[in-house]
């Protein structure tokens, strides 16, 4: 028996932050992707989100311009206005 598996296409998106630098369980939060800053903490720490193909378990991970941060198959390319 065979079964097939249907895998998500990633999806890409730009954000713009007027800032110098958003910390990656803020990005979370600031997306959507985490209701909580608890569920943020959880997602990160169990691998869930990458930083530029990496994944990262540092909440406080400082994401900048040109960074991309990958959740959930989408990735999330960060531009700042500045």
């Amino acid at each position: 028996m065979r079964i097939k598996v249907k895998t998500a296409e990633h999806q890409k998106e730009t954000v713009k932050i007027n800032t110098e630098f958003i910390q990656l369980q803020s990005f979370l939060k600031f997306k959507g992707i985490a209701e909580t800053g608890g569920q943020a903490k959880e997602f990160i720490q169990d691998g869930i989100i990458r930083v530029n193909g990496e994944v990262c378990t540092a909440r406080g991970k400082k994401i900048r311009n040109g960074d991309v941060v990958t959740a959930f198959a989408v990735d999330y390319t960060i531009v700042n206005e500045d």
